[in-house]
């Protein structure tokens, strides 16, 4: 679903993806903060078209533009018992102790925070867990 929206008109490019990490404080007071923040906090996002339009902008440094963008799918470690293609699941990251886990960022997405809901629309695979347990690796959109 193609959603509309404003970035910075630096990242502007189509193609271009950008995770959505909420709103700004600075923006509550804002006319155009309902376009601004109409994202889903925390997810991937692509940018698939531009529009003319802009705007003065003081967070960005200049303005903004409208532009269309489309929500990414993104890879993370689930437990295994909780990777069924096509459920809905409230994803929690995987507490790591082991430095230098090569899937340390699978399990805990610096982008994605407890409690979030997503859809598993891909199971991509096992992952090996250096602490013993059976995580999988998924696509959640």
């Amino acid at each position: 679903m193609v959603l509309i929206t404003l970035i910075g008109e630096t990242q502007a490019r189509i193609g271009n993806r950008f995770y959505f990490m909420g709103p700004l404080t600075e923006c509550k007071e804002c006319r155009l903060r309902g376009v601004c923040f109409n994202l889903e906090p925390g997810s991937l996002y692509e940018v698939v078209a531009l529009r003319d339009t802009q705007h003065d902008c003081p967070i960005h440094e200049g303005s903004v533009r409208v532009v269309e963008v489309e929500r990414k799918p993104m890879a993370a470690a689930v437990l295994q018992k909780h990777a069924i293609d096509g459920s809905t699941i409230t994803f929690d990251k995987l507490q790591c102790n082991t430095i230098g886990c090569e899937n340390r960022a699978y399990c805990a997405p610096a982008s994605l925070k407890d409690g979030m809901r997503f859809r598993i629309t891909d199971i991509v695979g096992d992952l090996e867990c250096c602490e013993g347990r059976d995580i999988v690796l998924v696509k959640l959109g």
